[in-house]
């Protein structure tokens, strides 16, 4: 763990100086930042319950308006990465030093454009159905078009209760949120698609309990917040709660919209959209676990709702890397039956897949359900030639 974090500590901690050109098009004010107003994910149903961080089953909405409860005390900035704020957000690394930076990442400050929103989720746990989930101590802030044009959802880790809380406290500790930034930040760097991290931001007095070995004795820790970065956080359980709450209409209005937004290569005007896209969802996928067992990463918890339809590796918990080749590696000290070794990676992700086609089905015709049957059959083919 030592060595891990001081290469990651090298890497955020880069010093090559950027081009004068480069460094003339970065905000050097934080207060300067804006997000897009409104944000492309306004277009879709949001459920305003006054009670935000009452556990709630939420109904006909893909997202609720939920504020942040930002962390108290203290605050430090921990790390933050160099890259994600230059080349994502178009800031300067010494802005991220600021009070406004740190406030913002600790949940205090919302800049200009913001639209605070819990998305709403529910999931396969371990093969068994777990009804609604959902952000249960995350936000998104907004979505931010930087200079490139590219469109991204900073989203906030461990800044507070929603309506997905569940029995949680809505935050996350020191110990987790270091492991997101380090796995984040290598992941990318070792080429894998993820979603990434900008920064840390931790308290000195804002203290949670925790029981980290699962043994009766929990003792307290500092809460911390990872602000986390993404072009959109839509999970296969977005759509399996739809489906398992009888809203096809939602479920339609979602699926065109991250067709519209998320993949051109789809014709949307097609009466087979939905068969390129669940084809392209497909691949996304498939490549993402093939690069896993390529480098050697056990994600640890591939249930649906931790699986993205943008084909990104996401939700980073009892993750590890196989340091010497053991296929039944199991990193997830829960996972009695090995459901998510090694080795089993590339068969859990093609059951994901499944299991989403069964929620598309209310939206699907019985042309592109035959059609997706076949894909499903030749994708099976491919994890086992060339994957597996």
């Amino acid at each position: 763990m030592k060595r891990a974090f001081s290469v990651f500590t090298t890497l955020l901690h880069d010093h090559t100086p950027l081009s004068a050109s480069s460094m003339a098009n970065l905000i050097n004010d934080f207060k300067e930042w804006k997000l897009k107003d409104p944000p492309n994910y306004s277009e879709l149903p949001i459920d305003a319950n006054p009670e935000y961080n009452v556990p709630v089953a939420v109904k006909n909405a893909v997202f609720s308006k939920v504020p942040t409860e930002p962390l108290t005390g203290k605050l430090h900035l921990v790390c933050a990465s160099k890259e994600a704020l230059t080349d994502i957000l178009d800031i300067d690394p010494k802005v991220a030093e600021s009070e406004t930076f740190i406030d913002f990442v600790a949940g205090k400050y919302l800049p200009k454009g913001g639209l605070s929103v819990s998305h709403r989720y529910g999931g396969y746990q371990f093969g068994f159905w777990a009804d609604q989930l959902g952000d249960g101590r995350a936000h998104i802030l907004g979505e931010y078009i930087n200079s490139k044009g590219e469109s991204w959802q900073p989203q906030l880790k461990g800044s507070g209760e929603t309506p997905y809380s569940r029995f949680g406290d809505g935050r996350a500790v020191l110990r987790s949120s270091i492991r997101e930034m380090i796995a984040s930040e290598a992941c990318h760097h070792l080429g894998i698609p993820t979603t990434q991290a900008g920064a840390l931001v931790v308290s000195d007095e804002h203290k949670v309990w925790r029981d980290k070995t699962y043994s009766g004795r929990a003792r307290q820790e500092r809460a911390a917040v990872v602000l986390r970065l993404a072009p959109a956080w839509y999970r296969l359980g977005s759509f399996e709660i739809l489906y398992k709450r009888n809203e096809p209409d939602v479920m339609r209005m979602l699926a065109d919209f991250v067709i519209k937004h998320y993949f051109p290569d789809v014709d949307s005007k097609s009466d087979d959209r939905y068969v390129q896209w669940f084809s392209e969802v497909a691949h996304k996928n498939l490549d993402m676990v093939a690069t896993w067992q390529g480098l050697g990463f056990t994600h640890g918890v591939l249930n649906t709702d931790n699986i993205s339809v943008l084909g990104l590796t996401i939700d980073y918990g009892p993750y590890g890397f196989i340091d010497h080749y053991y296929e039944h590696y199991v990193p997830n000290s829960s996972d009695d039956m090995g459901r998510y070794a090694f080795n089993k990676q590339p068969d859990i992700i093609l059951w994901n897949l499944e299991k989403f086609v069964e929620a598309l089905q209310p939206i699907l015709s019985e042309s592109n359900k035959q059609k997706i049957k076949d894909i499903i059959a030749t994708l099976r083919g491919y994890v086992q030639d060339k994957i597996l």
